[in-house]
């Protein structure tokens, strides 16, 4: 009876393992890239282990319950051999084995690194990411694009507190320190879009402090960069009314005299998919109500609520949505 509730508790234990491995929750035990399988292996193993310890240890109890005392000042050489070898050998040998695969692992990663084909810098904020491309020439936000198979090399720094960046389908978390730029290499061998999060309380925002990162074919990716290039009308009405209001004084579209950096880069914000860096969903309503009053939505951001008339907003959120 006992025997069959602790294999009932196992496979409990084993489906929400599985079940947290999501869209919603995603999870290093489903890995896309081999940083995250790296790890998923590294943890299985350990897992493993741990199951076998316990498994050792509730069968020696078991067996010291069981056994007849033995009489007083008899020899017991068999304990020794036990205490000896159970409780430091196996130890020695189990945490040895695990110390080589992690050194192999960073062993791995720098390899990585020194061959990536991309480079691209991410910068924190409270409470949003900057994504910068080709040494700064193109610049998004919240959204990380890379191409699939290709390792990316990831330039982690941040603009205030200490953040950590983390892709848990993708690759470990690695913490933004002020003043240091860690480096990362990241690839994703599907495509698709993952979902990262920072991994270190930041202040009131770090529960909406989300990004994604968008795996694409190596021709999308291409694609897409070629479409960060492109200039919107200089006619655009919705560009004048955006250039009108306080707007343009902190964020900036390429290739407009839009180009404050206090908030984050909107040159392709039509494209994103959500507004805040993971607040709400992108689109003309969350959209109209973030620019009247962002704080309703996101407490603590740094955007202030925006007096526009309602012309105004209804062409600037024309204009914002329409940056594909």
């Amino acid at each position: 009876m006992v025997g069959r509730r602790r294999r009932l508790g196992l496979i409990v234990a084993l489906a929400a393992l599985l079940s947290a491995c999501s869209e919603s929750s995603p999870s290093t035990l489903d890995p896309h890239g081999p940083g995250a399988a790296r790890i998923s292996f590294l943890w299985w193993v350990m897992f493993g282990l741990s199951i076998l310890v316990i498994g050792t240890v509730v069968g020696l109890t078991a067996f010291g319950i069981r056994r007849k005392v033995r009489p007083e000042g008899s020899d017991d050489a068999s304990g020794i051999r036990l205490i000896v070898g159970g409780g430091f050998v196996v130890p020695a040998i189990v945490l040895t084995v695990l110390f080589v695969m992690m050194v192999r692992d960073l062993g791995t990663e720098a390899s990585e690194l020194k061959s990536a084909q991309l480079t691209v810098d991410v910068i924190a904020h409270q409470w949003w990411w900057e994504v910068r491309y080709d040494d700064g020439d193109i610049v998004t936000a919240n959204e990380i694009h890379i191409p699939v198979g290709r390792q990316v090399k990831m330039n982690l720094s941040t603009d205030d507190v200490i953040h950590s960046y983390w892709v848990p389908q993708l690759q470990a978390k690695v913490d933004m320190i002020p003043g240091r730029v860690n480096e990362l290499a990241l690839q994703a061998d599907d495509a698709g879009v993952y979902r990262g999060i920072c991994g270190e309380f930041c202040g009131l925002q770090h529960a909406k402090m989300q990004f994604l990162v968008v795996a694409e074919e190596p021709a999308d990716f291409d694609a897409w960069l070629q479409r960060q290039t492109t200039i919107p009308p200089a006619d655009d009405p919705g560009l004048k009314a955006f250039l009108g209001s306080t707007c343009g004084g902190c964020h900036a579209v390429a290739g407009t005299e839009a180009t404050g950096t206090l908030g984050p880069d909107l040159t392709d914000f039509g494209s994103r998919r959500s507004i805040g860096a993971g607040a709400v969903e992108n689109n003309a309503t969350n959209l109209a109500a973030w620019i009247l009053d962002a704080q309703e939505i996101k407490p603590g951001s740094k955007m202030p609520p925006q007096p526009v008339s309602a012309s105004e907003l209804r062409a600037i959120v024309g204009f914002l949505e329409g940056l594909k």
